[in-house]
């Protein structure tokens, strides 16, 4: 069966750094687009970025949009998002997703994903 085990949450300061892995099983996901989504309490699950099905190409929500960065380690199965110069508003639970094939045409929205991760919390202090 298909797993995704996310790691590298927790609690770092406003301006520093945090790494979070989404590490797959049960299947080969390198060709296959992704997106990172994240949801605080009382809020709805919102875009955070994703990579297309080619892996050439990535968007993110303005709110992150030159502070955060996706990359993947096809030969480990696993996608990263790369946190910089956090804020308190990105406080929030973190979720990596996939979609049945490699392609989505809703790669903005939860709609186009159907493999999730557990989630982590991640919590800026100012």
């Amino acid at each position: 069966q298909v797993q995704l085990a996310q790691s590298g949450g927790g609690l770092v300061q406003a301006g520093g750094s945090l790494r979070l892995s989404c590490a797959a099983s049960g299947r080969t996901f390198s060709s296959y687009a992704m997106g990172w989504f994240r949801q605080a309490p009382g809020k709805e699950r919102e875009f955070v970025g994703g990579i297309t099905w080619r892996g050439d190409d990535s968007y993110y929500a303005d709110s992150v949009k030159g502070r955060f960065t996706i990359s993947r380690d096809s030969a480990k199965n696993t996608v990263y998002l790369q946190m910089n110069n956090l804020k308190s508003e990105d406080t929030a639970v973190y979720y990596c997703a996939f979609p049945r094939s490699p392609y989505t045409s809703y790669y903005q929205t939860a709609l186009g994903y159907h493999y999730w991760g557990q989630g982590t919390q991640v919590t800026v202090s100012s």
